[in-house]
């Protein structure tokens, strides 16, 4: 992962790394400040109350896995940093019977945040949704038994 060598001057960024099929699985990140306008650009809603910031998913066109009951992720207090990760299989339009795959890795960040938070030290907050995209329980990461 690259990241500027400072972060946005924004109450709220969000550094975005998508891996898509149709490219690859080459990584392209992106670190975006601004808030609400940004977020949902890359399928994210933020809410506000008080000091807090909550992030929820917009539904989405995912073929699987199917939308989870709530769509909430996480609630950030200023200097929070929270972690969603999933990973999506996409279909075309029903003329074209094709799959596509992508896998998200996304960090949010509200209020003062360190350069490096994104990609060093452990989230306040992690959400992880990948799934085995053929079905079946949660996929396992490296190093699981």
């Amino acid at each position: 992962m690259t990241l500027p060598r400072t972060l946005p001057a924004s109450d709220v960024v969000i550094h975005e790394v998508l891996a898509d099929e149709s490219v690859g699985y080459e990584r392209h990140d992106e670190v975006l400040g601004g808030g609400t306008k940004q977020a949902r650009s890359i399928g994210l809603w933020l809410s506000r109350d008080g000091e807090t910031v909550t992030v929820d998913r917009l539904p989405g066109s995912a073929a699987y896995p199917r939308p989870y009951p709530s769509s909430r992720l996480f609630t950030l207090t200023p200097g929070q940093v929270g972690r969603y990760r999933a990973n999506f299989r996409f279909t075309g339009c029903s003329c074209n019977p094709s799959w596509y795959y992508e896998d998200w890795l996304v960090h949010v960040g509200h209020g003062p945040v360190s350069d490096d938070r994104f990609v060093q030290g452990q989230p306040g907050r992690d959400v992880d949704h990948r799934v085995r995209l053929y079905g079946g329980t949660r996929r396992r990461s490296a190093g699981s038994s």
